[in-house]
């Protein structure tokens, strides 16, 4: 959680970095790394801050940001991993969440994370683009509705722009998820078709 002072700037980064990771998060795979290892270390490290504590609030995002990104830039084949399992338990968590109010067993969630990185590995090109184009829609769908500041930004985000994931639907805005597929197709085709293309030419 951000004091409100800085959501404004992290909003815009949420948007540029989500713009990154959807067009062309393949050829750019280790700076996405980087983008959302920095996002997920200043989450961790500054909600270990109290909230009234705006320096060190914001020096633990910095610090915890910069652990995460060079983590996660450096780890390649860690974070293709780690983008496998995570795009496995999404995909659980969403399929259950149709189905079921409550969250899917954590034995299904782990056997899913485990076909994720399984997959991750072995199609390597095809899961970085589809999670890179998804994720980063996402990313930048949170990031202008906080930019936007309308109800459904407070109902996603309230006061807090680093909600990453779409497990729970937003009330009163069904328009999101709509938006967050056709956004993520159109960066899946986007990079499947110009960017991967230029990496097999010559």
């Amino acid at each position: 959680m951000l004091p409100l002072s800085y959501q404004l700037p992290a909003a815009i980064a949420l948007v540029l970095g989500g713009a990154v990771a959807c067009f062309a998060g393949y050829r750019l795979f280790r700076i996405v790394l980087a983008i959302y290892g920095f996002i997920v270390g200043a989450m961790l490290a500054s909600s270990m801050m109290g909230s009234s504590n705006t320096f060190g609030m914001l020096t633990a995002a910095l610090v915890g940001g910069v652990v995460g990104a060079v983590v996660m830039f450096f780890a390649y084949f860690l974070g293709i991993a780690l983008v496998g399992a995570g795009l496995g338990a999404f995909i659980i968590h969403v399929g259950w969440g149709r189905f079921s109010a409550s969250d899917p067993p954590w034995t299904l969630v782990l056997l899913f994370a485990a076909l994720g990185t399984a997959a991750a590995l072995v199609l390597q090109r095809y899961v970085i683009v589809v999670s890179t184009a998804f994720s980063g829609a996402w990313t930048i769908i949170l990031g202008a509705l906080a930019l936007t500041s309308t109800r459904a930004a407070a109902r996603a985000a309230p006061s807090n722009v680093w909600i990453l994931y779409p497990f729970t639907p937003i009330p009163g805005a069904g328009w999101v998820p709509i938006a967050w597929i056709g956004l993520g197709l159109v960066g899946m085709a986007i990079q499947l078709g110009v960017t991967v293309g230029r990496k097999r030419g010559p």
